[in-house]
């Protein structure tokens, strides 16, 4: 590890070491780009990946928020997915019951199209307020009509004075770079509401070093948590932990937090995990370059065979597998579910983005699966369409 003089986002200290490098990576990659050209020529940025030697916080230190784009045609939805609707909905059901939360004040904090939100209000009967520049509307959140508010914008301390039993926070802070000034914010704003429960939810790192799965570090995710990462930043922003517990196939963290707690619920490792976390940052730095070699000889070996290939999943973890595989020609097109993306490209690589009924007439032989947890509903969609491909995940 390479030490900088950065100070970190989380706990302020001078005590960065940078583990992992990667040049001229797309700055956005769940656009809807309308041409190859516009994908190939779409903005680029660096990643420098860096550990805080102090509380274990990953930051890319060469972010940029100027390269950002979110706007209406920004669309990272995963509500096309029976399996992600399925641990939507249970999420949504278990914070309701164990929180009371009927007949309450709900706001949510990068609410995306409102999905979420949505199911917390309608299963709760509950009133929801979101915010997200990104928001477009949808008919699930207008059958809603009278509980949902949503705000095209990015929420800030101008917002205030919105008031909710219940604050929730989805997949939003790691694109945050200054997480402490963030949570910060959220913590002024319910200062005289001290009933009020916080929930957020942000990808777990340590899966990610452990895997090696270097398609899951984009240049839109600026900001990675470990579970004792994420309990300090709440913790040095004057929050009480409630529960800090992993979900979705150990992906996602998830934190809630209060103000007016007794229950100590803080995790009894946090003071033990930073020589693990330095080895798990050693041992991904090691093996990084090793794991995208592997991958770049098995695509090789694909063409030299003239075997047909195609990736599952168009959205961040696409992007990020070819563009740091660095594949352009090997493969040809990318499939997703979501229909707004068909007929779209690919940010950096310039892949077509198809639907599942293309690859009835494509024929591929090798379908590439950009998250294992999908492998059995997608195996059902190509069961379906009667395409006999080999379903290869990266694990």
């Amino acid at each position: 590890m390479k030490p900088v003089n950065h100070n970190c986002p989380n706990c302020g200290e001078a005590d960065m070491s940078i583990f992992y490098e990667l040049n001229n990576v797309p700055a956005h990659s769940v656009l809807l780009l309308p041409t190859r050209q516009e994908a190939l020529a779409y903005p680029k940025g660096d990643i420098r990946l860096a550990f805080c030697d102090s509380c274990g916080f990953i930051s890319n230190i060469t972010f940029d928020p100027e390269l950002n784009e979110y706007s209406i045609e920004y669309d990272p939805t995963q509500s096309y997915s029976g399996t992600f609707n399925t641990f939507h909905r249970r999420l949504a059901q278990q914070l309701i019951d164990k929180y009371d939360l009927h007949h309450k004040r709900i706001i949510e904090i990068g609410c995306g199209q409102g999905e979420f939100l949505t199911l917390l209000c309608e299963l709760g009967e509950n009133q929801g307020v979101g915010f997200d520049p990104a928001y477009v509307g949808n008919g699930s959140t207008r059958k809603q009509e009278g509980r949902l508010t949503f705000i095209q914008d990015f929420y800030s301390d101008k917002y205030a004075n919105y008031q909710g039993d219940f604050i929730c926070c989805k997949m939003t802070l790691e694109h945050i770079p200054q997480t402490a000034d963030f949570v910060r914010m959220v913590r002024q704003a319910i200062e005289t509401q001290t009933e009020t429960i916080i929930f957020f939810q942000v990808p777990d790192m340590v899966r990610i070093l452990r895997e090696v799965a270097f398609w899951d570090i984009y240049y839109e995710h600026c900001s990675y948590f470990s579970a004792a990462s994420l309990a300090r930043l709440f913790l040095r922003c004057g929050f009480e932990i409630l529960h800090l517990t992993s979900d979705y196939n150990g992906q996602y963290l998830m934190i809630e937090a209060g103000l007016n707690s007794t229950i100590n619920n803080t995790p009894s490792d946090m003071g033990n995990d930073l020589n693990t976390l330095r080895q798990d940052v050693t041992d991904f730095a090691q093996r990084c370059p090793l794991q995208v070699k592997a991958w770049q000889h098995k695509l090789y070996e694909f063409a030299q065979h003239n075997r047909r290939v195609v990736i599952w999943g168009g959205g961040s973890k696409g992007v990020a597998f070819l563009t740091t595989v660095g594949l352009h020609s090997e493969i040809e097109f990318v499939v997703d579910i979501n229909p707004r993306k068909h007929n779209t490209f690919i940010a950096g690589t310039g892949q077509e983005i198809v639907g599942p009924e293309f690859l009835k007439e494509y024929k591929p032989e090798v379908v590439i699966v950009m998250n294992p947890i999908y492998c059995t509903e997608i195996q059902q969609e190509l069961d379906r369409l009667g395409v006999k491909a080999e379903l290869l995940p990266v694990v």
